[in-house]
């Protein structure tokens, strides 16, 4: 099938057929930005990323590959990549256990993150938040910004506090 993708398989059990959904996994997110060697320092020297990649066989084609720390899904800057404007993607999770503690490394590191905030009203978010970290430390329900020097932006999200 086009892309790598596996179609669903079949098989006959007693006149049933199964089905198996194909797997999908994201591994790769490609970030608009303007200045490669400014990016690729920003996401590892201040954010924490490690450099996975770094090729170049042309001067007009140049793929960076950078991953987080305990992330299965890496990003790709460079030349020739694409066509999105600079600074265009929004709002990318990464999802960190202790959010405090995350946003104070950002900063120790140079790195401008917004005020945490936490949805409300808790137990029936209608779309509203409150600043601070939610009282429960609850899953999914903390949340800090930042972008990178082109303006593509990040949100911090805490998940499994309470398991640490």
């Amino acid at each position: 099938m086009p892309g790598g993708l596996k179609g669903p398989s079949y098989s006959m059990r007693r006149g049933e057929v199964t089905v198996r959904t194909p797997t999908f996994s994201v591994e790769v997110i490609t970030l608009p930005v303007s200045d490669v060697e400014r990016a690729m320092r920003f996401y590892v020297d201040q954010v924490g990323f490690t450099l996975d990649v770094d090729y170049s066989p042309t001067d007009a084609f140049r793929v960076v590959q950078l991953t987080p720390p305990g992330s299965n899904c890496s990003i790709q800057i460079g030349n020739g990549l694409t066509d999105a404007p600079v600074g265009s993607l929004r709002n990318v999770y990464l999802v960190v256990t202790d959010l405090e503690a995350a946003r104070s490394r950002l900063l120790e590191r140079g790195v401008e993150v917004g005020e945490i905030r936490h949805k409300t009203p808790i137990g029936s978010w209608d779309g509203g938040f409150a600043s601070g970290l939610d009282p429960a430390r609850g899953d999914y329900a903390s949340f800090a910004n930042f972008s990178d020097p082109d303006g593509n932006s990040w949100v911090l999200q805490e998940r499994g506090y309470r398991n640490v």
